[in-house]
């Protein structure tokens, strides 16, 4: 009787669990029918990025290719990160989850920046929240100065005026698209008015515990354009600088994005569910808060660290990252 694995492959024929369980994987047959000769070209309304991805234009509605530079397989295998084959990967994983549990603790204890306004706790705190949600919808600049687009823009909650984004340099973790105006902001300022305020609605029923806030605060920030990078970064930053009783119980896998495609590759496998499951088998192992799997898979998917208001000299947590180095074996 043929035995499929948790792929739902037969397991024979997936590459994943044959090398796993010491099966000699079956080879693929191909047909035998002629194929085109002709190569195929992107589409003219396409560009080509510079980690070798085709990305087609706004509203093209072509499909969108990506070609991730992977490491080559040494025989490297860990239970954490089942869909890793190269040491290389997973060490330049364990360097970047280390980065990222050090920016969570910087955030918490001595936060740079325009973070310590929003952490200055005798300073209005709906002036506070206001700047948190501009800090993560234009993001931080990687190199020096990074809160510079941020401050050009930024404007008081009270005055109810837009940020000014117009020709603003753009973070890596933006969500603003110019083509887009001031529609996301808009959605957000009009979100928040019906809640009453923005303490209101940050905060929800009284009796949620942080985890259970911030899973119900990300579903109600889902406003156009405010996708999904952003969303969490700004409810990590809330709760880690102590403004709301935040803190991610789940990494919200789902849609086209460098964390969830990230977690794919790493953790060899689809389902938001199962991928919950191995990020928090993955944190707990390394001795890592679950948020700083955020940032760190992010990073890693991208190829090159986003620091995100930290310093570009600013080290990976040495803890931290010896013990996810003794987590997955490296």
């Amino acid at each position: 009787m043929p035995t499929f694995c948790r792929h739902n492959r037969l397991i024979q024929n997936c590459p994943i669990c044959s090398k796993e369980q010491s099966i000699e994987l079956r080879p693929i047959i191909s047909s035998s029918a002629p194929r085109a000769s002709l190569p195929r070209t992107p589409s003219p309304r396409s560009t080509r990025q510079r980690d070798g991805t085709t990305r087609s234009a706004p509203g093209s509605g072509g499909v969108r290719v990506r070609r991730l530079a992977r490491s080559a397989d040494d025989g490297y295998s860990s239970r954490l990160v089942p869909g890793l084959h190269s040491s290389v990967d997973a060490e330049n994983l364990a360097e970047e989850l280390a980065f990222a549990a050090a920016r969570l603790n910087a955030l918490e204890h001595d936060p740079p920046g325009l973070y310590a306004e929003v952490a200055a706790a005798a300073s209005d705190l709906e002036e506070r929240t206001w700047l948190a949600f501009l800090i993560a919808y234009i993001s931080p600049l990687d190199g020096e100065d990074p809160f510079r687009s941020v401050r050009s823009a930024m404007t008081s909650w009270a005055s109810g005026e837009p940020p000014a984004l117009d020709g603003l340099e753009l973070g890596p973790r933006t969500a603003h698209d110019p083509a887009r105006g001031t529609q996301t902001v808009d959605a957000y300022q009009l979100w928040a008015t019906r809640a009453g305020s923005q303490a209101v609605a940050f905060t929800g029923e009284a009796a949620w515990n942080p985890e259970r806030r911030f899973a119900r605060v990300f579903e109600r920030l889902a406003l156009p354009g405010f996708h999904r990078d952003a969303r969490f970064d700004l409810l990590v930053t809330l709760g880690r600088l102590g403004v709301y009783e935040l803190r991610g119980g789940a990494l919200q896998f789902g849609g086209d994005n460098e964390v969830t495609l990230a977690a794919k590759r790493a953790l060899g496998i689809g389902d938001p569910l199962l991928l919950e499951r191995r990020a928090r088998d993955l944190a707990a192992a390394c001795e890592l808060p679950l948020e700083a799997l955020d940032v760190g898979l992010y990073s890693w998917q991208r190829g090159e660290r986003a620091t995100l208001g930290m310093d570009g000299d600013a080290e990976p947590d040495p803890g931290a990252l010896a013990a996810t180095r003794a987590a997955l074996g490296l």
